[in-house]
């Protein structure tokens, strides 16, 4: 069994509909619990032999958190996202209820809730925040890690239906590097903005508070997600993304809007990369296992791969560009005078089979979209002066995202070698960012670079994303043979540099909803960077019979102009209208009624001011114009008007 332990200000929840045929049978669909400790709850198989024994550690974990937070209330919460490897249906809902009247029996003053098993259900949750309100346990037998990953794809519907997977126990293949992250010995320091490094235990994160979650969250080395981070909920409301429940877990479908969205980021990214000097090519997304170089590479990058077989050969699905470029590199006549070599690629797709407990939303999923730049350089000299020109290219990609510094903590892995030596790098970069940044550094070198750093997203339940990325890798131009002829007519191995500068594309629309996220907690209209909104002007005609015409033309004139301009035709009110503009965080909204027909002048409703704004139609296109300018623009993915336009999630 596994628990998760919140102390709680309140949680509350709605059962919707039943997830599995044997839900349990409830009278009140809602409830809340106020001031209390909420226990997440997995029953897994190896509580089936001896429900009564699991159930009495349960609760005697439970109590010994009572004890530490001095609460005398508790919402025991039945939660498959927890475990790969659920007990069934039945057995989960008899240990629940066992659950709740020992921890009644043994102390009669304890208030003990439960929600029901079997149901999807919306909760809203809120946690105290001090250093014991979130506490995780383990009850009874522990699986091996290897049996648990095993496991993970098996149970990949585990979480939605409460149902336990019976598929056989074969055994996944699991790289040498992932094996060595395992037992990686690693010293955690802050590094502060004066270059100096202090233990994490001994930093004072008092004016820090994300790099505090970014620390405990790194050091700790959870990726489960047992909350819903709040992106999820924004992605199905704005019809962006959702889950395909015909594929495997982690593979999503695009609405238009969000395929929109993410053609739009994938051509920003690929210009600053042209702009860079990047050389774009295109490679194959699966590589024979057995090939030498990349037998030897998989044991060196800790990631899970799908495999496939195909004319009796076994091959993988790539989880990255590298394979493609640097079997590209290979067979290049390549000179000194061409080095630093920048390879790059937009990869559609590649993939990395997570464990299941991990996935969450778009934060974490199986394909993703990765911009991957590699630069060949000639020596370490080199390589460590183009590793600080692509710092700035990652800055500026990362301002055009509308992104800043304050969104994200930084973490910096590096061998201690690399480090003594190369500490005027590591300055530089510290300069550059401005801010105290996480430092994990190994004693020994196990995988193929010696440093490594990574701009993370903490989201709206603390947990870490990584987007852009940089890498120094001084194994696979040995690896891969990739050689270049130096000044000397001699043959050399260059040093290779890896690098992303935005991270996956998935994972940037995901930082982006959960920042907007962060503005509804504080009362501000959430919103997209305005070269990204799916609409960027929404006409609202007052009356169709009397305004319509007008509307429609005027937004065929802005269209004109390279503006993404939509009308809604629907018979709703005027208000109602507005409203909806609004639910779909619309940057522009043009109200037409009789004045703005006969008049020059356009009432403009702009997101996040307070009050209209006049403008003429010639200087409404300037300021759109020019808040755009430098960003790719493509046209409106559905019809303009809204009428004509399918209804794509059922999120409401």
């Amino acid at each position: 069994m596994k628990l998760l332990s919140i102390h709680s200000d309140f949680i509350e929840f709605e059962a919707r509909k039943k997830a599995i045929k044997s839900a349990e049978e409830i009278d009140e669909k809602k409830g809340r619990m106020e001031e209390c400790l909420t226990v997440f709850i997995a029953v897994e198989k190896n509580d089936e032999a001896d429900q009564d024994n699991s159930v009495d550690l349960a609760s005697k974990e439970i109590r010994k958190n009572l004890d530490q937070i001095k609460t005398s209330k508790i919402m025991l919460y039945p939660y498959a996202h927890l475990s790969p490897n659920l007990s069934k249906p039945d057995v989960a809902v008899s240990v629940m209820k066992k659950l709740q009247a020992k921890l009644k029996k043994d102390d009669p003053k304890l208030v003990v809730s439960r929600a029901p098993f079997g149901w999807y259900k919306s909760f809203n949750i809120s946690c105290k925040g001090h250093p014991l309100s979130e506490l995780s346990s383990q009850i009874g037998p522990i699986l091996s890690r290897n049996v648990e990953e095993e496991k993970a794809s098996a149970s990949v519907n585990a979480g939605k239906t409460g149902k336990s997977s019976n598929l056989e126990e074969a055994e996944e293949p699991v790289s040498q590097a992932l094996k060595d992250e395992a037992k990686l010995k690693s010293h955690w320091y802050i590094m502060d903005t004066n270059s100096k490094l202090v233990p994490v235990k001994e930093f004072n994160f008092s004016n820090h508070k994300k790099l505090k979650q970014f620390s405990f969250y790194e050091t700790e080395k959870d990726r489960t997600s047992v909350v819903e981070p709040a992106h999820i909920a924004l992605m199905k409301k704005l019809e962006l993304v959702d889950y395909e429940p015909a594929s495997d877990s982690g593979n999503f479908r695009y609405y238009p809007k969000g395929r929109l969205v993410k053609k739009l980021l994938e051509e920003y990214v690929t210009d600053k990369v042209i702009a860079y000097g990047g050389l774009e090519v295109e490679t194959p997304i699966m590589y024979d296992m057995k090939h030498p170089t990349l037998e030897r590479y998989l044991n060196k990058f800790p990631a899970r791969q799908y495999q496939i077989t195909s004319d009796k050969r076994n091959f993988f699905l790539r989880f990255a560009a590298c394979f493609g470029q640097f079997l590209i590199a290979h067979d290049a006549v390549i000179s000194y005078k061409q080095l630093p070599l920048r390879l790059y690629e937009m990869t559609r797709y590649s993939f990395r089979r997570e464990q299941s407990g991990e996935l969450s939303g778009i934060r974490r999923l199986r394909a993703f979209t990765m911009p991957d730049v590699h630069a060949l350089c000639a020596d370490m000299d080199q390589a460590l002066e183009e590793y600080k020109v692509r710092l700035d290219l990652i800055l500026d990609v990362l301002k055009g995202l509308d992104l800043t510094m304050e969104d994200f903590e930084i973490g910096l892995r590096i061998t201690k070698d690399f480090y003594e030596k190369n500490k005027g790098l590591v300055e530089h970069i510290i300069k550059k960012i401005g801010k105290p940044i996480l430092v994990e550094m190994w004693d020994e070198r196990k995988f193929y670079f010696v440093l490594k750093y990574e701009f993370n997203f903490i989201d709206s339940v603390n947990k870490a994303a990584a987007l852009s990325i940089d890498q120094v890798d001084v194994e696979n131009g040995e690896r891969y043979d990739m050689k270049f002829t130096d000044k000397n007519n001699k043959q050399k191995h260059p040093i290779v540099l890896h690098c992303s500068p935005s991270g996956a594309i998935e994972r940037v629309i995901y930082a982006l909803l959960e920042k907007a996220a962060e503005k509804i907690k504080r009362g501000e209209a959430p919103s997209l960077p305005l070269w990204l909104s799916p609409a960027q002007i929404r006409v609202i005609p007052v009356a169709n019979d009397k305004h319509l015409d007008f509307s429609i033309k005027l937004a065929e004139e802005l269209t004109q102009k390279g503006i993404r301009v939509d009308v809604d035709d629907n018979e709703n009110t005027l208000g109602k209208k507005i409203r909806n503009a609004g639910t779909e965080w619309v940057p522009y909204v043009l109200v037409i009624g009789d004045n703005e027909m006969s008049g020059k002048e356009l009432k403009v409703r702009v997101r996040g001011e307070q009050d209209q704004k006049t403008f003429s139609k010639d200087l409404l296109v300037k300021e759109i114009k020019d808040k755009t300018a430098g960003f790719p623009f493509k046209p409106l993915a559905l019809p303009m008007l809204l009428s004509k336009r399918p209804i794509f999630s059922s999120f409401k």
